[in-house]
C-alpha cells in the first residue's frame, strides 16, 4: 500500500513539477495542466461544430505538439494532457448544436436531439445545456473512477495468471471481437481486420528481407502509423464529407434556427432530483460498456435512452413530458452515458494496449511516436527497489484526468454555453481547412512528400470504407494489435519448443481462441 501511495504522489509531481511552459511573476507554470486546460476548451469548441469531432482534433493536435515538446519521455504528460482534455470537452461540446439546432456535434450526441430541442423550442435552451453539461461530467467522473481502481488490477491480473500462449489469445479475442460488434455485419469487420493486418504487416517482422514491399524502397520500413492511421480515420471522413456536402440538395431551405438571446435560464427546482437516478443508471452502463473494447459510445446512448424511457413512463405524472418531448431525464440519460465511455475505454488501453475507440487510438500513438510508455501489463510493475517510470506516467495519466474532471466541473460549462455560434460556420469552409490542417500537422511530424503520399493513398482506402459500409475502426486497431500480436505469437511459439499448437497449451489459451470463434459465430447469426 505504502509503494502504491509513493507512485501515485509521484504521478502528481510528474504533471505538477514537470516541464514548465513559462514563468508567471517568478512561478513556474507546469506544461501538463496547461495542456489540459487548453485541450478542454478547444475539444468544447470542436464538439460544438457539426462536422467535427474529437478524434480530427486530436489528429491534427498530435504531430504539431510533437513538434513542439519533442520526443523525449519529459513530452509524454504534457502531449497526453492535450489530448485527454480534447477527449472529454468533445464529448460535453456535442450537445450544444444538438440541442440548439438540432444537429448532432458529434455522433454521440444523436440521442440528445431528441429532448433537447425539443427544450430549446420551448425557450429552455439554458437550462437544457446546464442538464447535459452536469449529466455529462457526473458520467465522466464515474467512469474515471473506475478505470483508477480497475485498471491497475486487470492489468496485475493479466501480468501474473497469462502467460505468451494466452497473451497471444488474448489478443486474438479482442480482434476478433472488434471485427464481430462493429459495423453492420461481421463479415466486413473481419474485411476491416484482415486488411490492417495486412497493412501493418508491409515491410515488418524479423526476415532479412522486407515482405509484400512489391519492390518499393520507400515500404522497407512498412507503413508509417501516423499516416496510416490518420488517413484512413481522418482524410477518409473529409473526402466522404464533402463528397455528402456536394450531392446535398442546394435548394433545400436551411434548419429554422431559433434565436436563443431571450430564454429561460438554468436550472429549476427539482431538476438534480429528477434527473440523479437516470445519470446514475446511465454512468453505470456508459462504464460497463466503454470497457468493451471496439464498443462505442453511441451504443451507450442508445441503450441508457430506452432503459430511461422505460423507466421513465411508469413513473411520470401526467404534467411530465415524455422522451421525446423534451425530457430532461432523456437529456441525463443519454449525455452520462456517453461520457462515461470515454474514460472506461482507456481500462484495456492502460491494462492491455487494447484501443477501444478512435480517441484511445491517438493516445496510443502518441506513445508510440513519444516512446517511454507502453500501454500494457507491464506498465503496472513494481520494480523495487528502482522505480518504474511507466507507473509514474500512468498515476500522470489518472491526475491529468481528474484536473479535466475538476475544469469541466468548474468553468467548462460556461464555456460549453457560449460555442453555439460555432454550429452556424459552413462546411465549405471547415472541411478544406481541416484538410490542409491535418496534412500540415503529418509534413510537421514526417517530413517526407511519400508520407503525404501514403496518407493520401490510405484516406482514399478510408473513403472506400465509408462508401461501401466496411467499419473503419477494426481496420485501426488491427494495424496498431499487429505488431503486439506477432512478436507475442512468435515469442510463444519459441517458448514451447516450436509448438504450433502452442494456443492451446494450456486451459486458458483454449477458452480466449475458442470465445474468439464463438463471437465471431454467434454475432454472424442475424
Amino acid at each position: 500500500m505504502t509503494e502504491i501511495l509513493d507512485y501515485i504522489w509521484l504521478g502528481v509531481l510528474a504533471v505538477f513539477q514537470g516541464p514548465q511552459l513559462f514563468s508567471l511573476l517568478g512561478f513556474a507554470i507546469p506544461a501538463a495542466p496547461v495542456m489540459v486546460l487548453a485541450g478542454l476548451l478547444v475539444g468544447i469548441a470542436v464538439g460544438a461544430t457539426p462536422g467535427l469531432a474529437g478524434p480530427m482534433a486530436m489528429a491534427i493536435a498530435l504531430p504539431i505538439l510533437i513538434s513542439i515538446f519533442g520526443f523525449t519521455p519529459d513530452a509524454l504528460l504534457p502531449v497526453f494532457g492535450f489530448l485527454i482534455g480534447i477527449m472529454k470537452g468533445a464529448t460535453v461540446g456535442g450537445a450544444v448544436p444538438a440541442i440548439l439546432f438540432n444537429m448532432p456535434g458529434t455522433p454521440d450526441a444523436l440521442m440528445t436531439t431528441l429532448d433537447g430541442y425539443p427544450m430549446a423550442q420551448r425557450g429552455q435552451p439554458k437550462r437544457a445545456l446546464r442538464i447535459a453539461q452536469l449529466s455529462s461530467v457526473t458520467g465522466d467522473t464515474f467512469s474515471d473512477i473506475v478505470l483508477f481502481v480497475c485498471a491497475p488490477f486487470l492489468a496485475v491480473m493479466v501480468e501474473a495468471y497469462l502467460d505468451l500462449p494466452e497473451k497471444t489469445a488474448l489478443l486474438i479475442l479482442s480482434i476478433s471481437f472488434i471485427a464481430a460488434v462493429m459495423g453492420g455485419s461481421v463479415g466486413k469487420g473481419l474485411l476491416s481486420v484482415g486488411l490492417g493486418l495486412i497493412a501493418a504487416f508491409v515491410g515488418t517482422g524479423q526476415a532479412l528481407v522486407p515482405r509484400l514491399t512489391g519492390g518499393v524502397e520507400g515500404l522497407s520500413n512498412g507503413f508509417s502509423l501516423v499516416g496510416a492511421i490518420l488517413g484512413v480515420l481522418i482524410l477518409g471522413e473529409i473526402f466522404k464529407s464533402i463528397e455528402d456536402m456536394m450531392q446535398r440538395d442546394r435548394a433545400q431551405p436551411a434548419t429554422q434556427r431559433r434565436d436563443t438571446s431571450a430564454v429561460q435560464d438554468g436550472l429549476q427546482p427539482g431538476d438534480m432530483r429528477r434527473i440523479a437516478p437516470h445519470v446514475a443508471r446511465s454512468a453505470v452502463i456508459g462504464t460497463i460498456i466503454g470497457a468493451l473494447p471496439g464498443v462505442g459510445s453511441t451504443l451507450a446512448a442508445t441503450l441508457s435512452y430506452t432503459v430511461g424511457r422505460k423507466r421513465h413512463e411508469k413513473r411520470r405524472k401526467d404534467s411530465d413530458p415524455g422522451f421525446g418531448e423534451g425530457a430532461p431525464e432523456g437529456i441525463a440519460s443519454t449525455e452520462a452515458s456517453n461520457s462515461a465511455v470515454s474514460g472506461a475505454n482507456l481500462i484495456p488501453v492502460l491494462s492491455l494496449g487494447i484501443p477501444g475507440n478512435a480517441a484511445a487510438v491517438f493516445l496510443i500513438l502518441a506513445a508510440d511516436s513519444i516512446g517511454g510508455f507502453n500501454p500494457g501489463p507491464a506498465v503496472f510493475k513494481f520494480t523495487a527497489p528502482a522505480i518504474n517510470p511507466e507507473l509514474v506516467t500512468a498515476f500522470g495519466i489518472f491526475t491529468l484526468m481528474v484536473i479535466g474532471n475538476l475544469l469541466n466541473w468548474t468553468i467548462g460549462g460556461r464555456f460549453m454555453r457560449s460555442m453555439g455560434v460555432l454550429a452556424r460556420v459552413p462546411g465549405q469552409i471547415l472541411l478544406p481547412a481541416v484538410l490542409l490542417l491535418t496534412l500540415t500537422a503529418i509534413y510537421v511530424q514526417e517530413t517526407s512528400l511519400f508520407a503525404l503520399w501514403v496518407t493520401f493513398g490510405f484516406g482514399i482506402l478510408g473513403y472506400l470504407f465509408r462508401r461501401s459500409e466496411v467499419p473503419v475502426l477494426p481496420f485501426v486497431i488491427a494495424f496498431i494489435l499487429a505488431r503486439p500480436l506477432e512478436q507475442t505469437a512468435r515469442e510463444a511459439f519459441a517458448a514451447t519448443g516450436g509448438d504450433p499448437w502452442f494456443l492451446f497449451s494450456s486451459p486458458t489459451s483454449v477458452i480466449f481462441t475458442v470465445a474468439a470463434i464463438a463471437s465471431v459465430a454467434f454475432l454472424s447469426r442475424k
